[in-house]
């Protein structure tokens, strides 16, 4: 078996070539990152080997940085492993009491890993297709983080500028305390406002909801607020409404590339009452291929959900806490997930009770939950069964 190792970098990989036996194909040698470079690792491993079937490469995920030669060699048909840069710091500080870090040491520790672990899958072609759906679901998680953000933002500022305003209506962030906002940025200007303006815009705003009653009220508290009187901060105010909204625009656009890419091919776990699209999107863009997995405790520890174990001698921690390594875009979705599928499943909703009847915390029982549910969105995703939630 040919063993190739690559360890990745931005402008640069260096690799390394050899075989089952131990024998040193080809020294440790660098590739440019481009299409000059690909060709000549694929070269190399052609002259190696009269079948590419004989050949296991082993690249370390490095960022974003490894997703173009990962494809290469896909498209070329080579058996390709994705290894966490943890393992393999783990594995390298395993070999050498020496601290010693460099890129071809680690082109190296690559190699040996990948003879030494027999349970490493390759990346499949399921899981590359798969990375468009991930860049969209973190992109538009990082939209999410953006926009609460300056939704916290806006909050301050309406403190600052006009802060009875909170109490006068359900939630700030709505369209009709936006479009208020905008226009009268401050309780000044609301006071100064005309009466007939402010009560079309609040209709507008509120499609009737709100009529002349509450823009008198709101005019009312504006005429007798603290708020202070800070062009600076209503233009602050101004423009963080402006971003919120065309924030909002972004992750609806966002969103309906994921949901028309989730389409194409449905996951079962939509099955299970509670798990909406965006969750499942982020939980199938995330976990790629199920199939890579052997078992659904594997798929739980890629999620970090699996608990530490500590025990040395007569010594067994009995207080393990939640590993929290891999995926934390997996973690976060699985979590959340499990808490709406508690509400809306009543075996999970028992499950989640019997775990709180045990004097557990609301959270520890749902971590509970999240494994319990991890189980069954392996099952259905590896079997293709469609899940039939039991009556209570």
């Amino acid at each position: 078996m040919i063993i190739v190792a690559v360890d990745v970098a931005k402008d640069k990989h260096d690799c390394f070539i050899t075989n089952t036996d131990g024998e040193v194909l080809f020294d440790p040698f660098v590739i440019r990152n481009n299409q000059d470079g690909f060709d000549a690792l694929y070269q190399k491993i052609c002259s190696v080997t009269d079948s590419l079937q004989n050949v296991k490469v082993g690249l370390e995920a490095t960022g974003h940085y490894h997703l173009n030669l990962l494809g290469y060699l896909l498209d070329k048909g080579l058996s390709t492993c994705l290894i966490n840069p943890l393992q393999t710091s783990l594995f390298r500080k395993s070999l050498s009491f020496r601290k010693t870090k460099t890129d071809p040491v680690d082109a190296r520790a690559i190699a040996r890993l990948l003879m030494s672990d027999r349970t490493l899958q390759p990346y499949s072609l399921t899981s590359y297709q798969n990375e468009e759906l991930k860049s969209l679901t973190r992109y538009r998680a990082d939209k999410v983080r953006e926009r609460a953000r300056l939704k916290s933002s806006l909050a301050r500022l309406v403190v600052i500028l006009f802060p009875e305003l909170e109490k006068l209506v359900s939630i700030l962030h709505m369209a009709t305390v936006y479009d208020l906002l905008r226009e009268f940025p401050g309780a000044s200007y609301v006071a100064s406002a005309h009466l007939t303006r402010l009560c079309h815009l609040i209709s507008d705003s509120s499609k009737g909801h709100y009529g002349k009653e509450k823009a008198l009220e709101i005019r009312e508290a504006a005429r007798h607020s603290i708020g202070s009187v800070f062009p600076a901060k209503s233009l602050e105010l101004r423009h963080t409404i402006d971003h919120i909204r065309f924030l909002d625009d972004e992750i609806d656009e966002i969103e309906a590339q994921i949901f028309a890419l989730l389409d194409k091919d449905p996951p079962k776990m939509l099955d299970i009452p509670g798990i909406g699209p965006r969750m499942a999107a982020v939980i199938v863009a995330e976990v790629g291929d199920f199939m890579r997995f052997s078992s659904p405790d594997k798929l739980l520890a890629y999620a970090g959900l699996s608990p530490s174990t500590y025990q040395s001698g007569q010594l067994t921690s009995t207080y393990a806490k939640m590993e929290k390594r891999g995926s934390r875009y997996l973690r976060y979705a699985l979590f959340n997930a499990t808490k709406y599928v508690c509400i809306w499943d009543p075996v999970f909703k028992d499950y989640l009770a019997k775990k709180l009847a045990e004097g557990k915390h609301y959270n520890v029982a749902i971590s509970h939950a999240a494994k319990k549910l991890v189980r069954l969105i392996y099952h259905l995703e590896t079997t293709g069964e469609t899940y039939c939630s039991k009556a209570a």
